[in-house]
């Protein structure tokens, strides 16, 4: 029997724990995310009536558009369930229009219909009217329904309180989707015509790999500068355990040491000396808890500990947050929504998540106080930060039901959700200040005297950013008991050279931590453009770090010659402010659009005439075609440059540039060239499939160029990016 009241939501995997949690009252369905989008084969916006799109049912969906339409029939009423965010109130907008024209279209038909039978005779005619109104059904209701954790109270709750579409985030989606059709639509062809066909650019996905790339020329620009540190090995004149301590200053100044000449020199002057504590400081250090998890920073975190891509954290967070069966019982959703920049938690998750931590860790590692967190300028507040549905289903009960990376993403969650709530850690910290003459030394203790969130939680962070001289990061260590005016003893002094070292590369916790400190992009578009540059192979992942490839910095390149302002990092995060007023209803959408457009299309009118091209361009190589045996020359391409037959079209032969490095098979003559499989750059044996060797990384050799990706072994990322 068929159930009165309609649920749609996106994912079959959503509408199976709806389901199960609301029972045969309701039947579930879903939509696969968009039904209805701008065409693909052509622009489908109006340019000449204010950007009017032309939405139309996807080619591929066709088929279940219709049988959603006919399921939809003689409801009751349909509830439009899909994720709360702007991409999900899109989503139910084109669902509304999809009922609505069909639902016109079936009374239509009807009326059609009855216009064909044959009229009632006069005297009935009022007793058949009287009759058909009394048995015309009524009109069936769309209502809008949202939830952020698919639990069987928040379903319910929200079925209770129905609510209608949001037009504003509508318009902000809408408006979004016309600037990267426009931006899109207007700059994949130059480059096709410019470069090579299959190219794309995007309005948000171009600063991204500008980003990456002006990362790489930073790198390579980079000089490196010698400097040296002096650490004293220093002793209690009564004896004991010894302790170091680093020389900090040289009078009043702090010690410039260029070179090991100089600090040769500062180390005779040093065993001169006599040592004696100055000063001590002992003071005690709190470290606070870091908030909830926001979609960027569990991306971040999930990279640093797990090794997990954004585009891998993502698709396990959503299944998480979907529902999972555990055991025989209904699926649940185990995490509250993952699309979000708020740090919020609910008040009534707050006061569960207090009373956990006071039962299960004691009063002394729970907060004083109720944290509270701030949100990022312009976060959606009405949204939570990612959280446990519920503190009883701990990861350790769940681990026999969830597979290795659920179970390792939910423990995160977990963990760090708990530790925003506890006490803070405190160590006590022992600074002793140790005069020789002019020279002042100084010597850390570092003791944790409690560890509060640590329990639960460590935190990891990628340093972007390395200085030519650094405190060094004291583990915990102990110092002997000291006192002001005691008498030390010099054991040694020894010099320690160092190097200053270039930016990180990017990976994609940090690219992704740049975006969202620009203000470019949003939530739900992180992992996308991460995953469209390299797929696009315009980015490539090795040891973790994403690296520009050649096709990559090329168009990166033309595109701030000629769209300086598309490219422009200010210039992006002010448009995504401006959607963001469009979602609160200060500004026009077509207005905005407008706003862009009209210098962005004189700028490509310019360009199709100014910018050069680079597929025309060809440049000679020793290699024979081993096909015709004309010399091969070196083409660019949709995936970078390759070896082309001179001779074609008459001869079609292409092949990957050799890289000049011997296959290291025993008993192969190939070389090794580069190679690529689902975004990641590998080498390859040209001999294969005869020979099927393959490396990740090229044997570093005497003149190699060491910005090169695959031949840079100093900085080969902080942990292997998965999936």
């Amino acid at each position: 029997m068929t159930a009165k009241n309609l649920i749609i939501v996106e994912s079959p995997a959503k509408a199976k724990t709806i389901h199960k949690i609301l029972g045969p009252s309701y039947d579930v369905t879903s939509s696969m995310g968009h039904l209805r989008d701008l065409p693909h084969s052509r622009l489908g916006v109006d340019l000449e009536h204010d950007f009017e799109p032309h939405y139309i049912v996807i080619q591929k969906r066709r088929k279940f558009a219709k049988e959603l339409r006919e399921n939809a029939r003689n409801r009751q009423a349909v509830y439009l369930a899909p994720d709360p965010d702007r991409e999900g109130e899109a989503i139910s907008w084109h669902l509304a229009q999809l009922l609505n024209e069909d639902e016109k279209s079936q009374a239509q038909k009807k009326k059609r219909q009855a216009e064909k039978k044959p009229k009632t005779p006069k005297s009935n005619s009022k007793k058949a009217s009287n009759g058909a109104a009394q048995k015309s059904p009524q009109t069936r209701k769309l209502y809008r329904i949202t939830f952020h954790e698919i639990t069987e109270s928040a379903v319910k709750a929200a079925l209770k309180h129905p609510g209608t579409i949001d037009v504003k985030k509508v318009n902000a989606q809408q408006a979004r989707r016309i600037l990267d059709r426009l931006v899109g639509y207007s700059l994949s062809p130059l480059l096709w015509k410019k470069i090579g066909r299959g190219l794309s650019a995007g309005r948000v996905q171009s600063v991204a790999l500008r980003l990456i790339v002006d990362r790489e020329k930073e790198i390579e620009a980079f000089v490196s500068q010698e400097y040296w540190t002096i650490e004293a090995a220093l002793q209690k004149a009564s004896g004991g355990a010894s302790f170091t301590a680093q020389l900090e200053r040289i009078g009043e100044e702090k010690p410039q040491i260029p070179t090991q000449q100089e600090a040769e020199k500062l180390i005779d002057e040093l065993r001169k000396q006599s040592y004696v504590v100055e000063d001590i400081e002992d003071k005690e250090q709190r470290h606070l808890p870091k908030p909830p998890f926001t979609t960027s920073t569990l991306q971040q975190e999930a990279f640093h500990k797990l090794g997990y891509s954004s585009a891998r954290t993502m698709r396990i967070a959503q299944q998480l947050y979907e529902g999972l069966e555990l055991g025989k019982g209904n699926p649940v959703g185990l995490i509250t929504y993952m699309r979000t920049d708020s740090v919020r938690i609910a008040d009534e998750a707050m006061k569960a998540l207090r009373h956990f931590l006071q039962d299960e860790h004691g009063t002394d590692f729970l907060s004083e106080k109720t944290r509270l967190y701030k949100s990022k300028k312009g976060a959606q507040e009405a949204h939570e930060a990612i959280r446990p549905s519920s503190l009883s289903r701990s990861p350790e009960s769940l681990k026999a039901y969830l597979n290795e990376e659920q179970f390792a993403l939910y423990q995160l969650i977990w963990q760090r959700t708990l530790a925003s709530q506890m006490a803070d850690a405190r160590d006590r910290v022992v600074s002793v200040r140790i005069a020789a003459g002019r020279y002042r030394l100084k010597a850390v203790g570092r003791t944790n005297i409690f560890a509060g969130w640590k329990t639960v939680y460590q935190e990891t962070s990628e340093n972007e950013q390395q200085p030519q001289q650094q405190d060094q990061q004291q583990e915990e260590k102990t110092l002997p008991v000291l006192s002001v005016g005691e008498p030390l003893t010099l054991l040694n002094v020894s010099p320690s050279e160092h190097f200053t070292k270039p930016p990180r590369r990017y990976t994609d916790a940090s690219i992704v931590k740049t975006l969202e400190e620009q203000g470019i992009g949003r939530p739900s578009t992180y992992a996308p453009i991460i995953q469209t540059i390299v797929s696009r192979n315009y980015v490539s992942r090795t040891g973790g770090s994403l690296f520009p490839t050649e096709l990559g910095r090329m168009v990166s390149d033309m595109l701030v010659e000629h769209f300086p302002e598309v490219m422009d990092v200010k210039f992006t995060a002010q448009m995504e402010e401006e959607l963001d007023q469009v979602e609160e209803g200060s500004q026009e959408w077509v207005s905005v659009v407008r706003h862009f457009y009209t210098p962005f299309s004189q700028r490509v009118s310019i360009a199709q005439e100014q910018m050069r091209e680079v597929k025309r361009e060809v440049i000679p190589t020793e290699h024979r075609c081993d096909k015709c045996g004309k010399p091969m020359v070196i083409k660019w391409g949709r995936f970078g440059q390759f070896l082309s037959c001179s001779d074609y079209p008459n001869c079609k032969n292409a092949k990957p540039i050799p890289s000049g490095v011997a296959c290291a098979q025993e008993g192969c003559n190939g070389e090794l060239v580069e190679r690529r499989a689902k975004g990641r750059t590998f080498y390859g044996c040209s001999n294969y499939p005869n020979c099927r060797y393959t490396t990740h990384r090229l044997p570093k050799t005497e003149g190699s160029d060491p910005s090169h990706p695959q031949k840079d072994p100093e900085n080969p990322g902080v942990a292997p990016a998965q999936g």
